[in-house]
């Protein structure tokens, strides 16, 4: 795994070190001085320089770098260089040169407990707080100090979330958020179509809170005898793979598909999904481009919403591509606005709003510049940019949402949805 950390400013100089293995010398630190911080042409966070790697992370005015002289899983060292940049947020409220000057001590005992032999341990604020008592001492840009008080759990089951929480009103806001990705060809064929989705929770509830909520998944429905087996059914969503924050039991959901959780305190994902089935395509588009010359082009481009009348989209942008050689253009829409955009070669149409069910029109003309490139115009695929609120591409559902705890406050819950643009694309 990893053999040292280091904490470079903007000017490259090293604020702390620390050397898990013998394998590196503190003098490593002049090679990414030398490759990353002085140099101009760095686009990659994974430095390799002979048989040692530099993966690094910028917050504010520093650099966060772990160093491993073996063949390291890359994703497990930028989540724990992460983790280690959102420890840094809760002991200090931001971490920046001026958060580390002041908390040397603190951030070697941290980095003492978060690893062992470049090994990655325990990460969870609230449980480091109950061995490293030390209050870090937060910069004047930071939030403000917390108390000192130290949460002492009762068991290690729940790491996440203090038991001495009070909120005077008891929300908790789930938010539904999809991103679809389409390719579509120029006969209207569906070429690649997905969905990739997120549950975003907001919770503030008092006290140790159990929530509850179901999906409409096909597989609950199917137990439930809502869904018959092998067979299409509309309100059910056949979920590809699913990522669950660690507050999920696991095994609850696998046997009986239910969501059961204590939530962490404020914002975090709870999950995180994917499919490939049965997909609600918010928009259609229809292009037809012809060439009438060799300096002409015309452009008859239709899109049409395909969601409920009640439901609205906003800030669409429609980008259409034209041929390179284009002089001087005329367009006419029969919503929004467009323009030509030459440093990009394509039409922008923006629509602030677009009411479900409804179709907008849009006409053009370039003239083009005769050249004596004979090579064809490539035709890049037009697309899309969107969003549609209270609406999900998959289908999924929140079908209830429940909490409960011992002292049985009331609470207030909220569930939205939003649906955007991933690639969308449709050739023409």
């Amino acid at each position: 795994m990893l053999s040292g950390i280091f904490f470079f400013n903007a000017k490259g100089e090293v604020l702390i070190s620390r050397l898990y293995r013998s394998d590196i010398k503190r003098s490593f630190s002049d090679l990414f001085r030398i490759h990353v911080i002085a140099s101009t042409d760095v686009r990659s966070p994974i430095t390799t320089l002979g048989s040692t790697s530099f993966f690094h992370v910028r917050n504010e005015n520093i650099f966060i770098v772990g160093v491993s002289k073996l063949n390291a899983n890359a994703a497990l060292v930028f989540e724990f260089l992460y983790k280690i940049l959102n420890l840094g947020k809760s002991y200090f409220g931001k971490l920046d040169e001026e958060a580390v000057k002041n908390n040397f001590a603190l951030i070697y005992e941290l980095l003492d407990e978060v690893c062992d032999f470049g090994y990655p341990q325990n990460t969870e604020y609230e449980t480091l707080k109950m061995f490293i008592t030390t209050e870090g001492v937060k910069s004047e840009m930071a939030m403000k100090m917390e108390g000192s008080k130290i949460a002492i759990q009762a068991t290690g089951a729940v790491p996440w979330r203090r038991p001495d929480i009070k909120y005077r009103k008891n929300e908790a806001f789930l938010d539904v958020i999809e991103s679809v990705n389409l390719l579509m060809s120029a006969k209207g064929t569906i070429l690649r179509a997905d969905v990739s989705g997120q549950l975003l929770m907001r919770a503030y509830l008092s006290g140790m809170p159990e929530c509850k909520f179901g999906l409409n998944d096909r597989v609950l429905l199917e137990k439930e005898g809502k869904v018959t087996p092998n067979v299409k059914q509309s309100g059910a969503v056949e979920l590809d793979d699913c990522q669950f924050h660690q507050c999920v039991r696991l095994t609850s959901f696998d046997s009986n598909r239910t969501i059961s959780f204590i939530p962490p305190d404020g914002e975090f994902e709870l999950m995180k999904y994917r499919t490939t089935e049965n997909i609600n395509l918010p928009f259609r588009v229809h292009a037809v481009v012809n060439e009438v010359s060799k300096t002409r082009v015309e452009f008859k481009v239709s899109v049409r919403s395909q969601f409920s009348s009640k439901v609205f989209a906003q800030n669409i942008v429609v980008c259409i591509p034209v041929p390179t050689n284009t002089a001087s253009t005329k367009i006419r829409v029969t919503s929004g606005k467009a323009k030509y955009n030459g440093s990009e070669n394509c039409f922008i149409w923006k629509i602030s709003k677009f009411q479900g069910q409804q179709e907008y029109l849009l006409g053009a003309e370039a003239e083009l510049t005769v050249t004596t490139n004979t090579k064809p115009w490539s035709r890049p695929p037009i697309t899309l940019d969107f969003q549609v609120l209270m609406f999900t591409a998959s289908g999924l559902m929140v079908r209830f949402l429940k909490i409960f705890e011992k002292s049985n406050y009331p609470s207030v819950k909220w569930v939205r949805y939003m649906t955007k643009a991933g690639s969308y694309q449709i050739r023409f």
